[in-house]
């Protein structure tokens, strides 16, 4: 077994613990956006593109409600910022490959993917073929995210219309959201948040929620910049 088929492998093993947590996940966003009006094609197409699950369920609850591809578009983009910190974190790592496997890289990434990479590169900065590491954990979140999606999608197309499943987005973002509030800086953005999202509620093209998410990372980051002056 060559080193970059071992090394791979090893990323497919060491991410597939998050499964129990991905998976139902998945079938979540996969009901949702079927829910919100995306048909089978759609949803599986900004699976394959889009590859991030909670920019998937806002822009499929934005296109749900009609709002304009620009505000569909921004907020994924601000949902995704965070991706840009990754990337700088694994730069170093993957700075001499070509170009072609850097954009493989970049389409991969994953706070699952990246989680498990930056864990083990940390613990063996000299690892040769790392790329090849990374893409295995890449691969197995890949892998997993699409399959679980379209078991939701095959279940919310069973799902008769009265039943309303269009409560699971919210639902799926607050069990996402709770865990991560452990800080004064995390919960007053999420309280902020949530007091600019209901008084702009009536903002045209779902601007409020977009406005909301903005207000909230000022108030965190304010409060974050108080407590380390």
């Amino acid at each position: 077994m060559t080193a970059p088929r071992r090394l791979f492998i090893e990323g497919f093993r060491d991410l597939s613990p998050i499964f129990l947590g991905a998976a139902p996940f998945g079938i979540i966003a996969g009901i949702s956006m079927t829910a919100a009006g995306m048909s089978p094609v759609e949803t599986g197409s900004m699976t394959v593109i889009v590859l991030a699950g909670a920019a998937q369920l806002a822009a499929a609850e934005l296109i749900g409600k009609g709002a304009p591809l620009l505000v569909v578009v921004l907020t994924a983009l601000v949902i995704n910022l965070r991706f840009t910190m990754y990337s700088a974190s694994l730069a170093p790592h993957f700075k001499n490959l070509p170009l072609r496997w850097k954009l493989l890289c970049a389409y991969g990434l994953t706070d699952q993917a990246y989680a498990v990479a930056i864990t083990r590169y940390t613990k063996e900065p000299e690892l040769a073929n790392k790329h090849w590491y990374y893409l295995g954990a890449a691969f197995a979140l890949w892998a997993c995210w699409q399959v679980t999606v379209w078991v939701g999608v095959l279940v919310g197309v069973g799902v008769p219309p009265e039943w309303k499943l269009e409560f699971a987005v919210p639902l799926t973002f607050l069990a996402l959201l709770l865990p991560h509030l452990k800080t004064r800086p995390s919960l007053a953005a999420a309280l902020t948040a949530s007091l600019v999202a209901v008084l702009a509620v009536g903002l045209p093209y779902n601007l409020g929620l977009f406005l909301a998410a903005g207000c909230g990372v000022t108030a965190g980051s304010l409060l974050s910049k108080g407590q380390n002056a």
